[in-house]
This record gives structure tokens, sequence and C-alpha cells, in this order.
């Protein structure tokens, strides 16, 4: 479907999501251009795992999920129905994928901080299994009811949506989900820690001391990811509320917004999960003297380094 008109509202609200989706754009890459030092050293130059592969898809898929959501509202280009159809799917796909890579390194974390306990980790992964399907089932439905329009505005082209059925709900419905899992995530972190902490009062003050920074560092880390979550589902929600209520100008706002606390919370947040733990397991080992065993307190997967310590 094609909708034509000259309305210069239709502009400005184009031009807004437009200047938005570059500023979500850049945040990705600066934080990148920050963090490209360290990622060669502890990253790249360490032993290959899992944890490395989640890492490197997560921050390089980034830059090109910042394009395809520009290329969405810039007038310039020139789309048609199926290719504004493809951005759609192609960017709700890869929310749905990289939220399920999070949930691995979180489920990661946590085997981590239970000692590896095997009961913790069929919890977790019983749970993540729940919740990614569902999501990804209840986004394959909403897909189908959201409508790619082609608008022409004085003669350029750009992406409209129109919903049917109740797509507003079903996406609401994704948000609690992930919520449930991210609260979940959080609740079991801070209470490991609060735990440990009470133990290491019986330990002597140099082993507590390393086990207690290295549980303010996973922690520390895991707050700043989830209160990012939080901002994204508060726009997220709004959004959608407004969407059903009056939308207009502010839901385009919170739109943008929502766009940029979703890349943070995406591809830079949710790479320094790793970073910042590889980042503190190389300080440490480099101001020691002696070999350090920390595989039963530290993300469990195993680094590289001029020691016989693995992490």
């Amino acid at each position: 479907m094609t909708i034509v008109s000259n309305d210069p509202s239709w502009r400005a609200m184009i031009n807004s999501n437009s200047y938005w989706m570059v500023a979500a754009g850049a945040v990705v890459v600066y934080d990148w251009v920050l963090t490209i030092g360290q990622e060669i050293e502890l990253i790249w130059r360490q032993r290959w795992s899992l944890m490395t592969v989640l890492y490197l898809v997560i921050r390089y898929i980034g830059p090109p999920f910042s394009v395809v959501h520009i290329l969405q509202y810039m007038p310039a280009v020139s789309l048609t129905d199926v290719g504004c159809n493809i951005m759609n799917y192609t960017i709700n796909g890869t929310n749905v994928v990289v939220a399920a890579m999070l949930g691995v390194i979180m489920i990661a974390r946590l085997h981590a901080m239970y000692q590896r306990s095997k009961n913790m980790l069929i919890f977790l992964v019983i749970i993540f299994l729940a919740v990614n399907i569902a999501c990804g089932v209840i986004m394959a439905i909403a897909l189908k009811d959201i409508v790619a329009e082609e608008l022409i505005l004085s003669g350029t082209y750009t992406c409209n949506y129109g919903y049917e059925a109740d797509v507003q709900l079903l996406a609401s419905i994704v948000w609690i989900l992930n919520t449930v899992w991210e609260v979940l995530a959080l609740c079991l972190s801070v209470w490991i820690a609060v735990k440990h902490f009470r133990d290491l009062r019986r330990l002597g003050p140099s082993t507590g001391l390393t086990i207690r920074d290295c549980f303010r560092v996973l922690i520390k880390s895991h707050v700043l990811y989830f209160a990012s979550f939080v901002c994204v589902s508060c726009f997220e929600l709004g959004y959608l509320y407004l969407q059903l209520s009056r939308p207009g100008s502010i839901g385009v706002l919170i739109l943008g917004a929502l766009q940029v606390f979703l890349s943070v919370q995406m591809f830079v947040l949710g790479p320094r999960l790793i970073l910042s733990v590889r980042e503190y397991h190389a300080k440490l080992v480099a101001g020691s003297d002696a070999e350090i065993s920390m595989t039963s307190i530290v993300f469990q997967e195993r680094v590289h380094v001029s020691t016989n310590s693995t992490v």
C-alpha cells in the first residue's frame, strides 16, 4: 500500500526519527572506539570460547542494525513495501536473537556465581527457554499483523507501518516476559552476592578482599545493564500506550529515546558484561606474583593469560 501526502507534520516526524536513529548509531560506534584497545587485548588475543563468539556477534551486529534503522526513515532512500517489510523483519528478528544471546551470557554469569551448581543451571535454562520460545512465537504472530506502507512525502519515499489486530498487546506481552527474566536474574545475582559477602567475614582479609572485589564487578555491570533494560521497558510501554490513546509528536520523541536506550542496552552494556569481567581478571593476574585460582567465583570461560589461572 502506498500513501501519498504533502502534510509537513509527517516530514517533521520522520526527520525527528532519522535524527534519533543516527544518535543511537553514533553511541554504538563511539563506545566501540573507546573500548577497541581492551577488545583487542581481552577478546581477540585470548583463547576463543562461546563467550568470545557472543561478544563479537553482539558488538559487531550493532552498526548494521543502526544503519537499517536509519534507512527506514531516511527520505533520500526510496523503499517499496517489500523493502520496508524486509527491514522490519530484520530489525525485530535481530532484537529477539540478541536478547537470547544476552540471556546466555547472563546464565553463564549466574552459573559461575552459584559455584557451577547443576541445579541452578537447569533452573535457569528451563526459564530461559520458556521465555525466549514464547517471545519468539509471539513476535512471529505480531509480525504477520504489521502492514508495511510506502509513504511518499513531496516526492521522497520512506517506510510507514500500520498495525492490525492486537499487535500492541502482543508486543507488551513480549516485554513483560523479558522483564520477568531480567528481574529474576537480578534478584539471583544480588542474593548470592549478599550471601557471599556475609560468608567472607569468616575468611582472611586477603582472600575476602579478592572475592569481594570480584562480586562487586559482577554486580556493578549487572545493575547497569538492568537499569538500561528498565529504561527501555518504560519507553516501550509508554510508546505503546500513546499509540493506543493519542498518537502524535510525543510518541515520536518516546520512540526515538527508546531506540537510543535499546542500542545502549544491547550493543554497549551487553558486551560490557563480558568485557568488564575479563578486564578485572587481567588486572588481578597482572598485579599478582602467585598463581591465582578463581574458577569458582569468576565468569566460567577459559581465558589464556600468562599464568596457570583459568577463568
